[in-house]
């Protein structure tokens, strides 16, 4: 059976076989990339709960701990105790909710922002010089296609 045969045919769920492959290659390939560039900075010993409420607020702006903790899918006093670590160092602070005056918003501050920019600017640099170094200006092209329908399905 030839290649296009095989990757067209459709599997048990009713997708085809080249689908189903492609979602695991993309995963994979976007744990690698995750991975490595996690490793291009200094975390500044924060775990990675911590990097993600912080990202998240980054993200999304203002939230309570109760908000943050639906969005991280994790228990409400993990994510007071997260958020009682980032507010230590600086990373993010507190101001009553106008709206409910029982309710404290968590926001990131000057010193989180940076810290956030200093971690994406270390990756993108390590991203940059890699592409630089290992695709040609054609391959490069064909990733910034690849870009464009990875935006459309999460978009969908």
């Amino acid at each position: 059976m030839d290649e296009v045969t095989r990757t067209t045919r459709a599997t048990a769920d009713g997708v085809s076989e080249s689908a189903a492959r492609a979602a695991r290659e993309v995963r994979v390939v976007f744990s690698r990339l995750r991975r490595r560039m996690r490793e291009t900075y200094d975390p500044g010993d924060l775990t990675p709960t911590q990097t993600s409420v912080l990202s998240r607020l980054d993200k999304d702006g203002e939230a309570s701990v109760s908000d943050l903790a639906a969005a991280e899918r994790v228990r409400h006093q993990s994510v007071a105790a997260t958020v009682g670590v980032l507010a230590e160092r600086g990373l993010v602070a507190r101001r009553p909710d106008p709206g409910d005056g029982r309710r404290q918003l968590v926001f990131v501050t000057g010193q989180g922002h940076a810290f956030l920019e200093d971690r994406r600017r270390a990756g993108e640099g390590w991203l940059t010089r890699a592409l630089e170094d290992e695709c040609t200006e054609e391959e490069r092209r064909t990733l910034l296609a690849a870009t464009a329908l990875l935006e459309r399905i999460v978009r969908a």
